[in-house]
């Protein structure tokens, strides 16, 4: 087997919910050993999500998907001793990864300062929501709140209609993907200086980076966008139409007069392809809402697949909107195996997205499960700290490990 890129690095994860486990899972489908810390006081909520609706812990498959090739402990961190066990584990790790409300790990005696004194070339990720510093730094936020807070909330809803909101942790992933890669930034410059450090990915802040558009409008022509549904200010044609069956749509998108020039001859140019109102692409900015009408009513009568391939064939970007079904079973996703069967002891099987990362010579893996709670107790506290089986007992038995 091919070494695995990040081989031989070792991360410490206190992150739940989305952030900080997103950003360790890509990390550890290319090979680092993440030792994901959990204590049964406060589990972590992604076990609980809305798609897990046995409300067993070991059941969720959100929680499965962003924690698959980790390790996992158990522990209570209200306990000094446990304290004292995760500060030797660091003192054999790199990185450290924490998206806890800022404050909370320096009252662990768990922060970058303290845990620099015993090793100095440690590296420490924060995901703080608005960051650590400023404000709003104590404000509690989860991944949709932030996407109020940063704007993005405000453009997200029907043209001319109110806001809808986006109501997910669109935050969280973003912030993951910044995450992963300072990692491995700092991660590098440890190898080339042996310095560590502390770096900050605050969520907000992952979020206006999508942005450039909104906040260009602000600053130069003092405009502030507003809903725009799925339309799109550069192209007159840019929107989910339906189709045959039920809650069934083609996405179809048009930039140019090429582009238009194929979709009137896919549908076989009739006759409103010819008015004067839809003659070159301002125009049909203009009358966008009746383009969309008169484009609903060719779609209405195909299956998404069908419009998809009548448009294709004419060189427009055209294809069907779809669901988790469409996603598990399209032929095209099937050949690419994007979605990966794994053992899991609980569920049985898992189905969880391939590693999205395709290195020639060195690609990652998925070579385990999420944790079950505790599952690496003796591994971690037995083979990596060393401690004998008859210690670890006593910690059980004070119930410091579980």
């Amino acid at each position: 087997m091919a070494i695995l890129p990040l081989e031989g690095y070792r991360l410490i994860d206190f992150g739940w919910a989305a952030a900080a486990p997103r950003a360790t899972c890509l990390l550890a489908d290319m090979g680092a050993e993440v030792i994901k810390v959990e204590t049964r006081k406060r589990l972590d909520p992604v076990r609980f999500g809305p798609d897990n609706l046995s409300r067993d812990p070991e059941m969720d498959p959100l929680f499965h998907s962003i924690n698959r090739n980790k390790l996992g402990i158990l522990l209570d961190l209200t306990h000094s001793e446990s304290i004292e066990l995760i500060k030797r584990l660091i003192r054999i790790s790199d990185v450290v990864v924490e998206n806890f409300s800022p404050g909370v790990m320096k009252r662990f005696t768990l922060d970058y300062d303290e845990l620099k004194k015993d090793k100095p070339d440690i590296i420490m990720i924060s995901f703080p929501g608005v960051g650590s510093e400023g404000p709003l730094a104590d404000v509690v936020t989860y991944g949709p709140s932030l996407a109020g807070l940063a704007g993005l909330d405000s453009m997200i809803g029907y043209e001319g209609e109110r806001v809808l909101g986006m109501q997910q942790a669109y935050a969280d992933i973003n912030a993951a993907l910044f995450g992963a890669f300072a990692i491995q930034t700092a991660l590098y410059h440890r190898e080339k200086y042996g310095e560590g450090q502390h770096v900050e990915v605050a969520q907000i802040e992952s979020l206006l980076s999508t942005m450039p558009e909104p906040v260009m409008e602000a600053s130069l022509n003092l405009r502030t966008l507003s809903t725009l549904g799925n339309a799109n200010n550069m192209m007159a044609v840019h929107n989910n139409y339906p189709c045959k069956g039920d809650d069934k749509w083609v996405s179809i998108a048009i930039s140019s007069e090429e582009e238009w020039a194929g979709f009137c001859k896919a549908l076989d140019y009739p006759s409103w392809t010819k008015r004067e109102d839809f003659a070159d692409g301002y125009k049909r900015s203009l009358n966008r809402q009746e383009l969309d009408r008169l484009i609903a009513k060719w779609t209405i009568e195909k299956t998404p697949a069908e419009a998809m391939q009548i448009l294709q064939k004419n060189g427009v970007a055209a294809v069907p909107c779809a669901d988790t079904e469409d996603r598990y079973f399209d032929p095209h996703f099937q050949e690419r195996n994007i979605i990966v069967n794994v053992d899991h002891p609980v569920t049985g099987v898992d189905f969880v997205p391939k590693v999205v990362c395709a290195l020639s010579d060195t690609p990652g893996t998925i070579r385990r499960p999420a944790p079950t709670l505790g599952e690496h107790n003796d591994y971690v506290f037995g083979e990596l700290l060393g401690l004998p089986k008859d210690e670890i007992e006593g910690l059980i038995q004070k119930k410091i490990i579980y």
